[in-house]
């Protein structure tokens, strides 16, 4: 019997080193970070694109803005930089989504309080009603805080056209070209102002995935 085991103890040394080694694979591709996937037009409905941006397959980013916020500062990407953010479209006076919407971006809000790197950003579709006024009034009905989170009016087609051709969130109306937007969707956008992901405003399970997200792209950054 002991000769046995010394006739296979350089065998069982191998095997147990190659099952080590195996077992460290495994474990490795099981856990490998994977990123979130970075969105183009092309890879949206395209009634959800506008047609220029169709055929984008790469290098897609939210272009730049000049709009006004709840206290009447002027905002553009520049308040963004080096930050993750959450954006959406919304209407004070809207009774149907919007009030879930908001009670979700709170949620958000709340969550991310005291992560210097996260923000939020809320775009009026009804800037003619949301004056800046009108939007400080909501912005304290909802707790807003000013540090964490934007609301923004101003022009309507540079609104409509940031969430048709930047954050490809709204299905196009070819009969009313800057009607009011009315869309659900919320867009997670990366420190480089690329879409990480996009979700159902509405819907809590939505919101928990987005949290997560947004923890997941985090580490991107931390690697």
């Amino acid at each position: 019997m002991l000769s046995f085991f010394k006739d296979y103890k350089g065998f069982a040394i191998v095997f147990a080193i190659i099952s080590i080694i195996i077992i460290a694979i495994i474990y490795n591709t099981l856990n490998v970070y994977k990123p979130l996937t970075i969105y183009q037009p092309a890879n949206f409905e395209p009634k959800l694109v506008d047609s220029t941006k169709q055929h984008v397959k790469k290098y897609h980013k939210i272009a730049d803005f000049s709009l006004l916020n709840q206290n009447g500062d002027t905002i553009s990407q520049k308040n963004y930089t080096n930050k993750i953010y959450v954006a959406d479209f919304f209407f004070t006076t809207c009774q149907s989504i919007c009030p879930i919407m908001t009670d979700n971006m709170v949620r958000i809000q709340n969550e991310i309080l005291n992560d210097n790197d996260i923000m939020l950003l809320s775009h009026t579709v009804t800037p003619e009603i949301d004056s800046v006024e009108q939007l400080k009034r909501y912005a304290k009905l909802k707790g807003v805080i000013d540090s964490k989170w934007n609301l923004a009016t101003g022009d309507r087609e540079q609104i409509y056209n940031l969430a048709r051709k930047s954050y490809l969130v709204v299905e196009d109306d070819p009969q009313n070209k800057y009607g009011m937007i009315h869309t659900e969707n919320f867009a997670l956008i990366d420190k480089e102002k690329r879409i990480r992901g996009i979700y159902n405003g509405i819907s809590s399970t939505a919101i928990d995935s987005l949290l997560k997200d947004i923890e997941h792209l985090k580490k991107e950054y931390n690697k």
